[in-house]
């Protein structure tokens, strides 16, 4: 498999460019995506839900000091009276069996012009709401109307004003009226009056008795393409122009830090959200599951990437317990006799993508409200577990298992944390992807930037090996502009060879500013705003210039060293050809390029250059560095000057 087998998207409709000779064939799906819920990537974060703890499932297991009140607190203007009490008996759907009851021993009189009264709930979302004027936000909960008359309720969108005594600002409004005795979903439109950064969601009862409310929601009604996603977000990563998307980790794919009761299961993201069963962040925080395996797929589709799902295959993070601190590190594992349950996670996820609307699980996709089928190709098995001999039984279980029923689906399989050459796990995972003569070997290593300005890892690989590498995971350990050059001149190198190389993704993608798990990250992002590191821009030109022949020998580099490299790639299907030079290092240098073999050449080409000084970064009150575009003139040869700290592309059309 000299390429990776699922077929490049958007391809132009104009006729395909035969390669001149002196290439060489290699992946056109070498840049994509990595989304793992680390640094509330997830919930505060893509999923643009603005309610936080809407279901009431915040527990101290997953932080000391949580619990089904997180993020609430009681109100009661007017002088009203009551109290609020965590329940569980009746719920909606045992995998959400909390909800919260109001006991309302008094409504308190008018005692202004508006009429501000009520015994209720306010909800403070992540850091507060930000609302936009005129911006329309779809309210919904379920309430049950337990004891005394129906209940109208008050749903206020309101800002705090400063000073003791003053009442909120009132930025948009609804009255609900409460009348069944069993869970129902109530439903409003909110439309903001004015721009609100910190706005907060009350719900207020308006009459006596006793009245349960459980998941909470407030979504904008303006998310990517109306499918529930936080819409600048999204298109950060659109704008990326990734070619897949690697989900829902990482760590917590297998239970991360606290066993098999942990591990994700994708069967329980894909109904209804009331049905949906929170878990516990590997990272220390609730995920939702709001965003979910249909909503991956969705995005995946939205955008044009291919879906890269990974499942467990029964053994478990080695960090469980602490295990990372220990010589051997702590690995669990089911039993094989309880082995089908995770191939059958597999092959049901498989029908679920793909399968018929007359299948089981083909039918709970068309329900969703996806009838057509995903079309999956991808599947990746494990994610850098230890490579243990209870580990290469249990994975050749599963492997096998799925690829006899599938054929069709190629698997990516996991080579261990720290892939270099000579680390245990590293060694013992090729030798079982060579044994079973998997597709695809996924890669993670995390280095200081000396690694990506002088490593040449992929230069000795085999070249007549079936398993192609997938570079999962990794990122230098800083964010400065060097340290994104130093990645630019590495994926220079993965160019070179894509032909052993077919994927790559940067780790991790998201971090919220206040809530971050992990340092570097691509983007990082407030209630309003997204910050774009240095390494974003520089994923985003390789992503712009995906090709499926490389050519090494048209660009020269005076004086070169580890620190300048150079590629030229070419789209046979879109009849477009990159130039990429990287000058990582602090002297300007001179290159000449010769690109006579392209007959077809246009004399005008868009150039794209990122540069600055090494230290520079994009934080939060600065973005020093961003691409500058502009159209130039070309010829066939041509001498140009290559800045110091910097990387520049010329997108030429044939």
């Amino acid at each position: 498999m000299a390429v990776c087998l699922a077929a490049a998207l958007g391809v132009s409709a104009q006729k395909p460019v035969s390669p001149p000779a002196g290439g060489k064939a290699i992946s056109d799906e070498l840049i994509g995506i990595f989304f793992e819920d680390i640094s509330s990537a997830a919930d505060g974060g893509l999923y643009a839900e603005l309610v936080q703890n809407g279901s009431f499932e915040y527990n101290p297991s997953e932080r000391d000091g949580w619990g089904p009140g997180t993020a609430w607190r009681t109100i009661r203007p007017g002088h009203s009276l009551g109290y609020i009490q965590s329940r569980s008996e009746n719920p909606i759907h045992p995998n959400n069996p909390v909800y919260m009851r109001l006991n309302i021993e008094r409504v308190g009189h008018y005692y202004d012009f508006r009429g501000w009264t009520g015994f209720g709930i306010q909800n403070d979302g992540f850091d507060g709401f930000s609302l936009k004027a005129g911006a329309k936000y779809n309210f919904s909960a379920f309430f049950r109307n337990v004891e005394g008359e129906a209940k109208q309720v008050r749903v206020a969108l309101v800002e705090q004003q400063p000073g003791w005594g003053r009442d909120p600002k009132l930025i948009a409004d609804a009255v609900i009226d409460v009348t069944s005795p069993d869970w129902k979903k109530y439903e409003v439109e909110l439309t903001a009056a004015e721009d609100a950064p910190k706005a907060t969601l009350q719900i207020l009862a308006l009459a006596k008795g006793v009245m349960d409310v459980d998941m909470v929601s407030l979504m904008p009604q303006d998310t990517y393409k109306g499918h529930g996603l936080r819409k600048d977000l999204a298109e950060a990563l659109e704008a990326l122009h990734p070619k897949f998307m690697r989900f829902p980790g990482g760590c917590v794919v297998h239970g991360g830090g606290d066993g098999f009761w942990d591990t994700y299961r994708w069967k329980t993201t894909v109904g209804p959200k009331e049905q949906r069963r929170g878990l516990k962040n590997t990272w220390g925080y609730h995920q939702s599951m709001g965003l979910g395996y249909f909503e991956y797929f969705q995005f995946c589709e939205d955008v044009g990437m291919e879906p890269l799902p990974i499942l467990p295959c029964g053994v478990s993070c080695q960090g469980t317990n602490g295990g990372w601190g220990m010589k051997d590190q702590a690995q669990d594992w089911v039993p094989m006799d309880q082995m089908d349950e995770w191939v059958n996670e597999a092959l049901d996820l498989i029908e679920w993508a793909n399968g018929d609307v007359n299948t089981k699980w083909g039918r709970v996709r068309a329900e969703a409200g996806h009838p057509k089928p995903f079309n999956l190709k991808y599947l990746g098995l494990g994610n850098e577990e230890r490579i243990s001999p209870e580990f290469i039984e249990r994975f050749k279980y599963i492997y096998n298992k799925v690829t006899a029923a599938h054929p069709e689906i190629v698997i990516v399989g996991t080579a261990g944390p720290g892939s270099h050459p000579g680390n245990r796990d590293f060694e013992a995972g090729w030798k079982l992807a060579d044994e079973l003569g998997m597709p695809i070997l996924d890669e993670h290593y995390y280095e200081p930037r000396d690694y990506f300005l002088t490593s040449r890892q992929y230069d000795n690989y085999p070249r007549d090996r079936k398993t192609k590498v997938y570079l999962g995971e990794y990122a230098a350990k800083d964010k400065k502009l060097i340290d994104a050059l130093a990645e630019g001149l590495y994926l220079l190198h993965v160019e070179r060879n894509g032909d052993v190389v077919c994927m790559t993704s940067y780790a991790p993608l998201f971090a919220r500013k206040n809530a971050t798990n992990w340092n570097p990250d691509l983007i990082y992002f407030d209630n309003d705003n997204t910050f774009l590191t240095c390494s974003y821009y520089v994923q985003q030109m390789f992503g712009q210039s995906s090709g499926n022949y490389y050519y090494g020998d048209c660009v020269k580099i005076d004086d070169a060293s580890n620190l300048q490299g150079q590629s030229v790639v070419l789209n046979t299907k879109t009849r477009q050809l990159f130039v990429k030079i990287c000058n990582a290092g602090a002297e300007a240098k001179k290159a000449s390029i010769d690109l006579s073999r392209f007959k077809s050449l246009k004399t005008v080409a868009t150039k794209t250059v990122i540069t600055g000084q090494p230290d520079d970064e994009n934080n939060d009150s600065q973005q020093p560095i961003k691409p500058q575009t502009e159209t130039v003139k070309i010829k066939k040869k041509m001498t140009v000057d290559v800045a110091p700290y910097s990387i520049t592309m010329w997108q030429i059309a044939l």
